[in-house]
């Protein structure tokens, strides 16, 4: 069961609007985005059966405690476009997750019990104030997508090489100098999208065949970047198309 009450004007009042909503044991999907929420109303816990919640475009500055408490949430979590500065360590305890959005925040860092999210396929943080990431960010085996646009990263963790299911990955708009060697180690990934860093050249290992099997598109765009021959052949011949 669905409870759809985006735009609606709950802020300071939450707790009195909401009163009803705590026992709904049927409730599966709650949307409160844009609903100038600065806090969480405790009796949200009693949603046993919540898989989805939403609480983009909203006031938050810290993340809830009863909300690290959802421990059953699955599917999805949208915490995009607050005013977050950072993640705290229990967000670690939503082992069966499978899509956290924390984009458009202020976040500097990423905590490290984010490698307890398991189950993430998909983890969105664009836009946000990241320097680097986590060593514990290898740990997630289910990650398919992750979108890291807009943020200040000059390297990735040697443990990103263990990321085997990653299939799209965007960095675009950080400040890498050079193309991530680590990469190198992901037979699954599809897409890279790197526009609008500071890569100046492609190593040679990205001719050998057997390096980023899966590769069908690099986009390079808005970098200063030269591409050599052989490089540019042997992406070609295996179908990646390059996007300077």
């Amino acid at each position: 069961m669905t409870l759809n009450l985006w735009r609606q004007p709950l802020g300071p009042a939450a707790g009195e609007v909401l009163t009803t909503v705590w026992d709904r044991d049927d409730l599966t999907v709650l949307i409160l985005a844009e609903g100038a929420l600065s806090e969480l109303p405790p009796g949200i816990s009693r949603l046993l059966r919540l898989r989805t919640l939403d609480l983009g475009h909203n006031l938050f500055a810290e993340v809830p405690a009863e909300l690290t408490a959802l421990t059953w949430l699955r599917d999805f979590l949208y915490l995009h476009d607050n005013q977050l500065t950072a993640l705290p360590d229990s967000i670690g305890r939503l082992t069966r997750l499978r899509y956290l959005n924390v984009g458009e925040n202020r976040i500097s860092e990423l905590p490290s019990s984010i490698g307890k999210m398991a189950e993430l396929v998909e983890l969105r943080a664009q836009h946000n104030r990241l320097t680097a990431l986590p060593e514990s960010i290898g740990a997630l085996g289910e990650l398919r997508e992750l979108w890291l646009r807009g943020n200040r990263l000059t390297a990735l963790p040697a443990s990103f090489g263990l990321l085997s299911e990653l299939r799209e990955l965007e960095l675009r708009e950080n400040a890498l100098a050079e193309f991530p060697a680590v990469l190198a180690r992901l037979p699954r990934l599809r897409r890279i999208d790197l526009r609008g860093n500071d890569i100046s050249g492609l190593p040679d290992w990205l001719a050998d065949p057997a390096v980023l099997p899966a590769l069908e598109k690099l986009d390079l765009r808005w970098n200063d970047v030269q591409v050599p021959d052989r490089v540019r052949d042997a992406l070609a011949e295996r179908g990646c198309v390059v996007l300077l």
